[in-house]
């Protein structure tokens, strides 16, 4: 499916870094693909996580960071450790980073200004984890996304930089998983493409051999690859993610990594770079 970006297009782009990239030196291939976007006339909203960041100051603090597939346990200090790591340093170096490449990028969190609200997310069966249902604490499902807000500082010549910690009118903060987080902006904006951008160039068969990128999956083909234990861990969540905004109406979700031109190249030919979701 071949993506309009001509400069009348207007087209929205949500392009979610994963923690891990979030350094000196890693973003240029990500940064690449952002300005080539807004130069071709596309609005651009970037979502990041930070995982390592909230795993090491985790350790740091002594706690021990607890997942049950992919999904992270958000107790209480865990809160406390999620808000400094997402917030505070995952947020301040990303911009630093995507500043040094030419990117305008403001950093904020989806608690400012509204922007996005959620609620806890009930205890639920999680596919990859035990059969009984998990309460993952203090983790929220996304209820609204402020769009008109996103619009406000796109037009103003920026490129917004968002935080996956949602809040509600109570004044409470949630931990949202930033894949769920990035596919619903995505979802809000009808964004054409959702680009989940990772240390990995897609899904793989072997995780060891990157020449194993499966590049074109469908629901029916992800719950077989689940079963046969192919898509494992982390992964899973990742997929189960992508699929959902496929049937929220984003035109295309991708799973892609962030070497120089790969953002690019997916976008122009889906599955060349990375792995794209599509319906049956």
């Amino acid at each position: 499916m071949a993506v309009d970006l001509s400069p009348q297009s207007g087209s929205w782009f949500v392009v979610k870094i994963g923690g891990e990239l979030i350094g000196p030196g890693k973003l240029r291939g990500v940064a690449e693909g952002v300005r080539a976007l807004r130069e071709a006339g596309a609005r651009v909203v970037i979502v990041h996580g930070g995982g390592p960041q909230a795993n090491a100051l985790t350790r740091r603090l002594g706690l021990e960071p607890r997942q049950v597939a992919g999904r992270r346990i958000t107790d209480e200090a865990t809160l406390q450790v999620v808000k400094q790591a997402l917030a505070g340093e995952a947020g301040v170096d990303l911009a630093a980073c995507m500043r040094a490449e030419g990117v305008p990028v403001i950093a904020l969190t989806g608690v400012s200004g509204g922007l996005v609200e959620a609620e806890k997310r009930p205890p639920r069966r999680i596919p990859g984890g035990p059969d009984e249902p998990v309460d993952l604490g203090f983790v929220g499902d996304v209820t609204k996304v402020n769009a008109s807000l996103l619009e406000l500082l796109v037009d103003a010549g920026y490129v917004p930089a968002i935080a996956s910690l949602g809040g509600d009118e109570k004044g409470g903060v949630w931990n949202v998983n930033a894949d769920t987080f990035a596919r619903s902006i995505a979802a809000a904006l009808g964004a054409s493409a959702l680009l989940l951008v990772s240390n990995v160039p897609g899904v793989l068969r072997d995780p060891a051999d990157p020449q194993t990128r499966i590049p074109r999956i469908t629901p029916a083909e992800a719950d077989r690859l689940i079963a046969e234990g192919v898509i494992t861990g982390g992964m899973i969540a990742k997929v189960q993610e992508a699929l959902e905004g496929v049937r929220l109406g984003i035109r295309a979700v991708h799973v892609c990594g962030a070497g120089a031109g790969e953002l690019l190249s997916e976008i122009r030919e889906p599955g060349s770079a990375g792995t794209v979701f599509v319906a049956d």
